[in-house]
């Protein structure tokens, strides 16, 4: 991997906040006892997590009202056993210090996706360094069970509807793992694109993948477009693990005249009832949406940018200008992440047109409260989480949380719980 220009310090951050205001593998390895049915069902509280991509950390805050932080988790208990076996392995260690110098920005990544298993005992963890996923039990903080992926980096994760799955992006292999949430068994996998990112279940029983190609060179001129590999959304079924299906956006933003966008998909959302799908793509400070049924894209919004904001593609982080995208529970709106445009914004869907623009420090995810008000924003270049109201447009609350935050998800524990003295 090439390594990537340091990301701008946040005291120009702070100047762009400024001009912004102004504006207006096959197996898991079991690592300890395996978790015992319970007697009775556990009452579960809902939470959200926010991970901690730079410390190997997840934060547990409230997930409406006032975003409370709860406790924290520590993903990487098993650290020094890791770094122990990197080092000895020079392919891996040469993996592990590249994702550092790439998409890491200096940094190791410890934990980049989660989501809780149905019973709310454990925190499962994709860990792009350590090239796995990892079940972390609530009560005691040992590893239930850990996944190696193929290849040498774990991404983006997703959820089946019912809890019971997990997949998983092997960034450095071009597959995505499915396992069973609870054991760590793998229960199938398939083939995408370059570099597979966003994992998507859908109502329909299936799992869209993106892959986004190479994003840690330097090679980000328009013209250099042929260098970033094959990227393509791979549709596969849910229940067989068979792709059903191959779209080539490429093709279709071509079609709707959109040559000048990159055909590398990031965060994308689909509407409440599954007729349309909302993505960002590399270098674009705005979003594309697409018709499902008629396999065309039907708009695209261009939404403002900072003029703080270098347009030196090189300096933008892994490819990325706006890296975040969430729908409201009606459909009716759209929160936005500008990532290096420096804000966040709630979009409406049927004109496409941005309302506020909430300053907000290298955002990097969108989701949605608990109760569906809030769009909650991961704020990396300044630790924090945001909440912004999709009705109003406007912020409700900013919570501080650990080293570069990155994905933030929906989860249950137990009512009650209390996190470790240590964490």
């Amino acid at each position: 991997m090439t390594p990537v220009p340091p990301h701008p310090s946040r005291a120009r951050r702070r100047a762009g906040l400024a001009a912004l205001a102004a504006l207006a593998l096959a197996v898991p390895v079991p690592l300890a006892t395996a978790p015992t049915p319970a007697a009775a069902a556990v009452a579960l509280q809902e939470v959200m997590f926010v991970g901690n991509n730079w410390d190997g950390t997840a934060d547990v805050i409230r997930s409406r009202g006032d975003y409370a932080k709860l406790g924290r988790i520590d993903v990487i208990p098993d650290r020094a056993a890791r770094l122990r076996e990197i080092y000895l392995n020079p392919i891996k260690l040469a993996y592990f210090l590249g994702i550092r110098q790439g998409p890491g920005e200096g940094h190791d990544q410890f934990v980049d996706d989660m989501y809780t298993t149905p019973d709310g005992t454990a925190l499962v963890a994709s860990r792009p360094s350590f090239a796995d996923v990892v079940s972390i039990d609530l009560a005691t903080g040992a590893i239930r069970w850990r996944f190696p992926v193929s290849g040498y980096r774990a991404d983006h994760m997703a959820v089946s509807p019912d809890g019971t799955r997990v997949a998983v992006s092997a960034s450095t292999s071009n597959t995505v793992h499915v396992l069973d949430i609870r054991t760590g068994q793998q229960l199938g996998s398939f083939g995408t694109g370059d570099k597979p990112h966003e994992n998507i279940f859908t109502r329909d029983n299936r799992l869209w993948n993106m892959s986004i190609g190479e994003v840690n060179t330097d090679l980000d001129a328009p013209w250099l477009d042929w260098t970033k590999g094959d990227r393509r959304i791979t549709v596969a079924d849910a229940t067989t693990y068979q792709v059903v299906k191959v779209i080539d956006m490429r093709e279709r933003l071509d079609a709707a005249g959109r040559r000048d966008l990159s055909d590398a998909v990031r965060p994308a959302v689909f509407t409440p009832d599954g007729g349309k799908l909302y993505f960002q793509v590399s270098f674009f400070n705005g979003l594309v949406e697409y018709d499902v049924a008629t396999d065309r894209i039907t708009r695209v919004a261009t939404l403002p940018k900072n003029p703080a904001t270098s347009e030196d593609r090189t300096t933008w982080v892994n490819d990325s200008r706006h890296h975040g995208l969430s729908v409201s529970p009606d459909g009716s709106r759209l929160c936005v992440a500008g990532t290096m445009d420096d804000y966040a914004t709630v979009v409406d869907r049927a004109t496409l047109l941005p309302g506020t623009l909430v300053p907000a420090s290298k955002p990097y995810w969108a989701t949605v409260s608990g109760d569906g008000r809030d769009c909650v924003i991961s704020e990396s270049g300044a630790d924090q989480v945001t909440a912004i109201n999709f009705a109003t447009g406007q912020k409700v609350a900013s919570v501080p949380v650990g080293d570069h935050p990155q994905r933030v998800r929906i989860g249950h524990l137990p009512v009650g719980w209390t996190p470790l003295a240590a964490g």
